[in-house]
């Protein structure tokens, strides 16, 4: 009995000493890939091999290849890069929550499964940037959802190339910033949102330096003495837009612009338009990750007029009470960054990629599911099966609303086997919250495996219930009867293999 309570005492320590503050680890990639196809092996890039799995991975490509062909196929099925990833990823436990993509702009949130319910409100948008903003080669996309209940944007932007523009290159950022809104009433900006994370090929120089200085710092490791020049540490100094945004110690070489399947920098003369030689790209910075926590709200000064007496002090009050302030104070949100760094061993592009982890250190607005959803007796291909679920908290349900059948380590949230309705064949128990569906078996996996349910929301976009793992049985009457073809006995070794 004593354990229990000193394990229950020691689960509800807070972080830093703060009751019921919880810690969940987020690791981001930006990467301009330069139209290439991926490598076959991501773990540097993902530290797949750390000590510490995260419990976040949020993935910005840029310059991912959108010929007209491919890009069409590509929405229809996947590109390459999101397969990759989430070939490596869903083995490991993790779901691709959702993505977005601008040509060749890429944004990919995954989440590892016991997370997934409590990620919700679920919206992207993107704003073009190149051509006069009619063309999607340069923007922004972004990502904006609620974890736990506290709002969260991701921004992966590829801003204007060349020395010459770093105005310009804060230019589109603050037109991004003015023209991406979302459907909601708390935070239709993009700042409006608790935390910000602004990522991708930002495109800013180092300034004023020559090469041999700038080759000979970077050689001796002595980053610290281009910081000065750095255009993006520069532009912050003048534009309130970026000021607000954090980011760690360039401690790490600039990561543009290199030979390819090489660790040198550009050695090759630039062909300009007449054919002449050009000057070599000079070393830079190109690739950032920043964030913004945005600060609480402070409560009226106690030293404002009050020309209507207690009237005016009690509406006051009330406001004060339901102040976004002073939830942030209830419900606490901080953004810590453990790496910035890039990661040197791939030469399939011109840029390096740049990875940071964080930790986000918060207070749960919500640790129940919105509904619980379990499977019911033994489940096999001999018959149909059912399943339990139960609304634990409100939610815009819909008759629209499903329930899938997954391998244990899906990857998405349309990689399910089967699914059914959840207004389909009910049957609703004494509880009047509590209701059973039954799922065909015409197409359950014959051989069985381990697999899970998850409850989908139409009007949410997304999953709001995750059930335990099961173990669907092996089909006794079609192996039995020798009536499992050998299609349908494919289909299901690769499902379960």
């Amino acid at each position: 009995m004593e354990q229990e309570v000193l394990s229950g005492s020691l689960e509800a320590m807070s972080v830093g000493g703060r009751s019921n503050m919880n810690s969940f680890s987020l690791h981001m990639v930006t990467w301009n890939v330069a139209t290439a196809e991926p490598p076959d092996d991501v773990s540097s890039l993902l530290k797949l091999h750390s000590p510490k799995s995260p419990d976040l991975y949020v993935i910005g490509l840029q310059e991912v290849r959108a010929a007209p062909l491919k890009f069409v196929a590509d929405l229809a099925f996947d590109d390459s890069w999101s397969h990759l990833f989430m070939d490596t990823l869903g083995p490991r436990g993790y779901v691709k929550v959702s993505s977005i993509r601008m040509q060749g702009l890429l944004l990919l949130f995954f989440s590892h499964l016991e997370h997934v319910p409590y990620i919700q409100d679920i919206q992207v948008s993107y704003t073009r940037t190149g051509m006069f903003g009619y063309w999607g080669n340069k923007g922004g996309v972004s990502l904006r959802l609620s974890f736990y209940g506290h709002m969260l944007c991701f921004l992966n932007c590829h801003l204007a190339a060349h020395m010459d523009y770093a105005a310009q290159r804060v230019d589109e950022f603050e037109y991004i910033l003015d023209n991406q809104t979302f459907n909601s009433k708390e935070s239709p900006n993009i700042l409006d949102h608790k935390a910000v994370f602004w990522f991708g090929d930002l495109n800013f120089r180092i300034a004023d330096h020559g090469m041999h200085f700038l080759r000979t710092c970077i050689n001796s490791q002595r980053f610290n003495l281009l910081w000065s020049k750095d255009q993006l540490t520069m532009m912050k100094q003048q534009a309130v837009s970026l000021q607000e945004f954090d980011e760690g110690p360039l401690d790490f070489q600039p990561t543009y612009k290199f030979d390819l399947h090489s660790d040198n920098y550009d050695s090759r003369p630039q062909k300009t338009w007449l054919g002449f030689d050009g000057k070599k790209r000079k070393p830079a910075w190109t690739d950032r990750i920043l964030w913004r926590v945005s600060k609480s709200k402070s409560s009226s000064s106690s030293q404002d007029d009050d020309e209507d007496g207690e009237t005016k002090s009690s509406e006051k009050a009330q406001q004060q009470a339901s102040s976004p302030g002073e939830e942030d104070e209830e419900y606490p949100l901080e953004v810590k960054q453990d790496l910035y760094t890039s990661v040197m061993e791939y030469g399939i592009s011109d840029h390096k990629p740049v990875i940071s982890t964080f930790h986000l250190e918060l207070r749960k607005v919500y640790s129940t599911p919105l509904v619980s959803v379990r499977a019911e007796g033994e489940w096999s291909a001999d018959m149909d099966s059912m399943v339990t679920y139960t609304i634990l908290q409100s939610f815009p349900s819909s008759a629209w609303d499903w329930i899938a059948l997954y391998k244990v380590g899906f990857k998405s949230t349309m990689d399910y086997i089967t699914y059914t309705w959840v207004k389909d064949d009910q049957i609703s128990l004494d509880d009047q919250d509590c209701v059973q569906v039954y799922m065909s078996k015409d197409e359950m996996p014959v051989l069985g495996g381990e697999c899970i349910l998850c409850y989908f929301s139409s009007n949410l976009q997304c999953i709001v219930g995750v059930s335990e793992p099961f173990t669907v049985l092996e089909s006794r009457v079609a192996i039995e009867e020798g009536l499992v073809p050998d299609t349908i006995n494919g289909f299901d070794e690769a499902l379960f293999s």
